[in-house]
C-alpha cells in the first residue's frame, strides 16, 4: 500500500513555488526601505525637523544661483515666515516631523535658542527613562534562571502538525525565540508582524517547549472574545499532546474560575489564557516559565506596571500588529529584542479598500455578493445604543441573510454563544461593535463594512480591516461615511492613510502614521508624549539610542555634517529625473552615504534607470565623496574657489595638530592657519582642472 506524506501527517497548505516566489519579491519591494526613512515620503507643506534649527515647514525643492553657482536647495519656512535654504548634500540633517497634531504645534524661531532649550529638556527626560529601563534590564541580565532543555524529537513532531508552510520571516522569528530560550537570562522579545502573518504560531511553539520542560505558560489578551479565539486555537494545536489548557475570562462562571485557579496553583494546568483577570492578586502559579502578551498597548498603565515586574523573572514574548511607540524605541535602541515578520503567508491577497458615502444600494450589493460566494460579512457599528436599529434595517435590506448581533455589553454566555455560532458559519452577517478588532481569525469572513469610519482611530480601522482576508479569497473593506458629513482634516488623513496602506505588510509603517496623527498619547506614559511632540519621533529615537549608549558606558560620537561650497554646480537636473519626490529621495540616499562604494552603487543605479549621467550629477557624486572624508576627519566646513580652498576644523577633529603645523611650516607661502582653526590653501593650480580630486588628495594627506 502506498501512502503519501499528506495522508500520514495531514494536508499542508502549500501553493506552487513559482507563484509564491513572485509574490514574495513583489512584497519586498512594497515594504520599502524600512520604517524610519521618512524623508522619502516627504511632501510639500509637511512639517520637518532640522536637527540644528528645529521644527519648520518644507516648502519644496528650489533651484537657486548663489555666488554664480546653480544648485538645488530645500526651502524651509520657520516662525514669522523666516526662510532657510538647505543644500541637498546636508539633507541628512532633516527628518519628517512625526509626533503630534501639526495644527497645534508651534514652529521654531530662527535665531532664538528655544530649540536648544527644548533639546536639553528632552535629553534629560530621555536619560531618566532609559536609566529606569536599564535598571530593569540589569536585573534581568543578573538573574540566572535555568535555560530550557534542548529541542528533542517530540518538538520536531509537534512542528510537523502545523498545517501551513512557514514563511521565511516566521521561521526566523521561531529560531530567534528558541535561541533566547537556550539562554539562562529571561527573554523579552517583541514579535511584530502584520495582521494574520502567523505570530500566534511562534507563541505556540515557545509555549510547547516551556510546557514540555515542566513550566507553566500564561497568555494575556486584551479582550474576552480574543481569549476565546486563542483558547480554541491552542486546543486545536495541542489536541494530540498531553497538555492541559484552561481559560480565565468572564465567559467562565465564578465556580469554574475558582476551580481553574486552584488547579493552576497545584500545577495541574499547563497553559492558561485570559484577559487582565490573570494579573489579579488571587492568581498564583506553581512554576510560571513563560508569559505571552498579545497587543500590550491595549492594557492599562497599572497592568503594564505588573507586566514590568513579571519581566524581571520570567521569559516574555509580546505579540503586536501595530507596534507602540515605546516598543519601537526599545527596538531601535537595542534595549529590546525584536523579530519582524514581513513576508505574507502564501496565496494571501491584499484587502481591497473602498471609502464610500453611506448608501443602501452599495451595502446591499456588498453583503449579497459575499453571501452568494459562501462567505460571511462583518458590519461594524460604533454605538451599542443604536446597534439593534441598524441590525433591523440591515435585515429589511438583505432579507436572505442570517443575522446576529454582538457587542461588549451582552452577557458573557450570550456573547460566547453568538461568536461560536458565527465561527461555525450558522450566521453569515454579524452586526457588531469594535469588540471583534483584536486577533479574531474567521477565514470565511471576507467582507467588512465599517459604519461611521471617520469616528475610528487609524489603528482601530487597521485592526478591524484585518479581520477579513485571512483565507486565499479576495477580501473587501468598505469605510462608510455619512452622505452629508464634511470630514475634519484629521479624519480625512486617517481614512486616506488606511486606503493608501492597503498593501500586504504595511502595519509597521502604519504605526508611524498613527503616531503622526494621534500624537504620542498615553502610550508612553504622561511624561514622554510631550517630549516626542517637542522634537519629533525620529530625533527622539536618536536621543534614546545615544542615551542608552552613554549609560552603558559606550562612546557616543556626535557626527559632523560638513558645509561644502565648490565653484561648480552639483545637483540632479529636472531634465534627468523629472519626478521631484524621486529627486528628493535620491538626494536623501546620497546624503546618508558613508563610503565611496555606496556612492558608486547609486551612480550605477542612476545610469541604469535614467541613462547617461549629466555633468552636474557627476559633480554631486564627487561632492558626496568629499563629504564622506570631511565627516571622518570632523572638518565642519570646506569652501573652494578657483584660487583657494579653506578648511574649518571642528574641536573634535581627527586631524593631528602637529601634521597641520608641519604643513604650514614647510610651505608658508601656500598654507596659512588662522586663530579660528581655519586652514587656508592658496595657489593650488591642480584645483582648477579637478577641484574635487584636489580636495580629496589634500584631505587624504591630512588623514
Amino acid at each position: 500500500m502506498l501512502l503519501t506524506e499528506e495522508e500520514i501527517f495531514g494536508e499542508r497548505r502549500r501553493p506552487g513555488e513559482i507563484r509564491g516566489r513572485s509574490r514574495r519579491s513583489r512584497t519586498s519591494q512594497q515594504t520599502g526601505s524600512g520604517p524610519l526613512s521618512s524623508t522619502s515620503e516627504l511632501r510639500e507643506n509637511d512639517l520637518i525637523v532640522h536637527i540644528d534649527y528645529g521644527i519648520g515647514i518644507y516648502r519644496g525643492l528650489k533651484h537657486l544661483i548663489i555666488g554664480g553657482v546653480s544648485n538645488d536647495y530645500l526651502r524651509l519656512e520657520y516662525l514669522d515666515g523666516d526662510k532657510l535654504y538647505v543644500p541637498v548634500d546636508r539633507l541628512n540633517l532633516i527628518q519628517k516631523y512625526v509626533g503630534g497634531d501639526e495644527r497645534s504645534h508651534r514652529l521654531d524661531k530662527l535665531g532664538s535658542n528655544s530649540w536648544q532649550r527644548k533639546k536639553k529638556k528632552v535629553k534629560a527626560a530621555v536619560e531618566a527613562m532609559i536609566k529606569d529601563l536599564l535598571d530593569l534590564y540589569a536585573v534581568r541580565q543578573a538573574f540566572k534562571g535555568s535555560p530550557f532543555p534542548p529541542l528533542d524529537q517530540s518538538y520536531v513532531e509537534f512542528e510537523a502538525t502545523f498545517e501551513y508552510e512557514e514563511t521565511p520571516d516566521q521561521m526566523k522569528a521561531i529560531e530567534e525565540v528558541m535561541k533566547d530560550m537556550n539562554n539562562p537570562r529571561p527573554m523579552d522579545r517583541l514579535i511584530c508582524g502584520d495582521v494574520g502573518y502567523g505570530k500566534t504560531e511562534v507563541a505556540i511553539r515557545a509555549a510547547y517547549r516551556a510546557v514540555m520542560s515542566g513550566k507553566q505558560v500564561a497568555i494575556l489578551v486584551p479582550t474576552t472574545v480574543l481569549a476565546q479565539q486563542h483558547y480554541q486555537t491552542f486546543q486545536n494545536r495541542f489536541n494530540a499532546f498531553p497538555v492541559v489548557i484552561e481559560m480565565l475570562s468572564r465567559f467562565r462562571g465564578p465556580g469554574e474560575q475558582k476551580d481553574v485557579l486552584r488547579r493552576l496553583t497545584e500545577g495541574r494546568v499547563d497553559i492558561v489564557i485570559g484577559t487582565h483577570r490573570l494579573l489579579q492578586k488571587d492568581v498564583a502559579f506553581r512554576d510560571l516559565g513563560l508569559v505571552i502578551i498579545d497587543e500590550e498597548h491595549r492594557f492599562g498603565v497599572i497592568h503594564k506596571e505588573k507586566l514590568k515586574q513579571m519581566r524581571k523573572l520570567v521569559h516574555v514574548i509580546t505579540l503586536t500588529a501595530t507596534p507602540i511607540p515605546r516598543t519601537l524605541q526599545m527596538a531601535v535602541s537595542g534595549i529590546r529584542d525584536l523579530s519582524l515578520i514581513q513576508t505574507p503567508p502564501e496565496d494571501r491577497l491584499s484587502i481591497r479598500t473602498f471609502v464610500v458615502r453611506y448608501d443602501d444600494g452599495v451595502i446591499r450589493e456588498a453583503i449579497e455578493r459575499e453571501i452568494h460566494r459562501g462567505g460571511q460579512v462583518f458590519f461594524v457599528h460604533h454605538r451599542v445604543q443604536t446597534i439593534d436599529a441598524v441590525a433591523a434595517h440591515l435585515k429589511r435590506l438583505v432579507p436572505g441573510a442570517s443575522l446576529a448581533v454582538a457587542h461588549g455589553q451582552m452577557g458573557a454566555r450570550d456573547l460566547e454563544r453568538v461568536m461560536l455560532r458565527f465561527v461555525r458559519q450558522e450566521y453569515n452577517l454579524l452586526v457588531c461593535t469594535s469588540i471583534i478588532e483584536s486577533g479574531l481569525d474567521i477565514p470565511a469572513a471576507n467582507t467588512i463594512l465599517i459604519n461611521h469610519a471617520e469616528r475610528f482611530g487609524l489603528a482601530d480601522l487597521y485592526q478591524l480591516r484585518g479581520r477579513v482576508g485571512r483565507g486565499n479569497h479576495q477580501a473587501y473593506a468598505y469605510l462608510l461615511i455619512p452622505g452629508d458629513l464634511i470630514l475634519s482634516t484629521d479624519a480625512m488623513r486617517r481614512i486616506r492613510a488606511i486606503q493608501e496602506l492597503s498593501e500586504l505588510g504595511s502595519g509597521f509603517r502604519l504605526a508611524l502614521q498613527d503616531l503622526e496623527i494621534r500624537g504620542g498619547g498615553h502610550l508612553l506614559g504622561p511624561s514622554q508624549s510631550g517630549h516626542i511632540a517637542a522634537v519629533g519621533f525620529e530625533f527622539y529615537t536618536q536621543m534614546i539610542e545615544n542615551a542608552a549608549k552613554e549609560l552603558k558606558g559606550e562612546e557616543v560620537v556626535e557626527e559632523i555634517t560638513p558645509e561644502i561650497h565648490f565653484h561648480l554646480p552639483s545637483f540632479i537636473p529636472e531634465t534627468f529625473v523629472r519626478n521631484p519626490v524621486e529627486r528628493l529621495n535620491l538626494y536623501r540616499r546620497l546624503s546618508l552615504c558613508r563610503s565611496n562604494d555606496e556612492v558608486e552603487t547609486i551612480r550605477e543605479e542612476l545610469a541604469d534607470r535614467f541613462g547617461r549621467i549629466p555633468l552636474e550629477v557627476f559633480h554631486l557624486l564627487e561632492v558626496i565623496k568629499v563629504k564622506i572624508l570631511l565627516t571622518k576627519l570632523s572638518i565642519k566646513k570646506l569652501e573652494e574657489s578657483p584660487e583657494q580652498i579653506v578648511l574649518t576644523f571642528d574641536e573634535s577633529t581627527k586631524v593631528s595638530p602637529q601634521k597641520i603645523v608641519e604643513l604650514v611650516r614647510r610651505e608658508k607661502e601656500r598654507y596659512r592657519l588662522t586663530p579660528d582653526s581655519r586652514l587656508i590653501v592658496q595657489n593650488w593650480p591642480e584645483g582648477k582642472g579637478d577641484p574635487f580630486g584636489a580636495a580629496k588628495k589634500l584631505l587624504q594627506g591630512l588623514a
